[in-house]
């Protein structure tokens, strides 16, 4: 064989290695990239917690004289509680539920999401000492409203939970009662208050002891 021919035999033989070479390279890569996109969004998915679960309407303390309803979801913290916990809520990106039954009966849980857990409990503390102190400050900044504040105790579920009762009655004969509790699961806190027109007789303190321990149980 010539030995021009030789060399444009071993100059094809040369590049159909590297073509070779380069296809086997280019598989590879396409099969890494297969393998590490959906290990990256798996490891993304996993970083991003759930977000919180919310009570339904099934799991609010009975009501006879009326079936409860629940709104959606939404942002922000509700009126209701503004009067006991409104100086600590600036500065939290808090969402809530609202119940509600067809007559004099209502109820809210809102729920907070922080960076970590020693800022979860230092929030939850925040809001043990409004709720304790909330009874007093309402008769401080209005002379016509009495309330009467009640402890009903501490509840062992995730990192705690505690039950407070409210009542309040003005001047004018408006005659109110709360009940209301703070509970914890990591660094997300949650509160849950229920309202009615009456004083303390009767109020559901049993039945909202479950609600409260569900709640919590049920934010993840």
């Amino acid at each position: 064989m010539p030995r021009n021919d030789i060399r444009t035999a071993t100059a094809t033989a040369a590049r159909a290695r590297t073509l070779t070479a380069l296809s086997v390279l280019t598989a590879l890569t396409a099969g890494a990239l297969a393998f590490t996109a959906p290990a990256d969004a798996a490891a993304a998915k996993a970083a991003t917690p759930p977000a919180p679960v919310f009570l339904s309407a099934a799991e609010l303390p009975p009501y006879a004289a009326s079936p409860w309803t629940a709104d959606r979801v939404k942002d922000g913290v509700p009126d209701e509680l503004l009067s006991c916990i409104g100086g600590t809520m600036p500065g939290y990106d808090s969402r809530y539920r609202a119940f509600r039954t067809e007559l004099d009966t209502s109820a809210r849980q809102l729920t907070i999401v922080v960076g970590t857990e020693a800022k979860a409990k230092a929030l939850a503390t925040r809001l043990d000492k409004d709720f304790r102190s909330c009874a007093t400050r309402i008769e401080q900044s209005d002379p016509e409203t009495e309330a009467e504040f009640r402890d009903y105790g501490s509840l062992a579920v995730e990192e705690g939970a505690h039950v407070y009762g409210l009542h309040t009655r003005t001047s004018y004969g408006a005659n109110d009662v709360r009940l209301q509790s703070v509970g914890r699961d990591g660094r997300t806190v949650t509160v849950v208050d229920w309202s009615r027109l009456g004083d303390f007789r009767g109020v559901p303190v049993a039945a909202f002891k479950k609600t409260t321990t569900t709640a919590v149980k049920k934010l993840y």
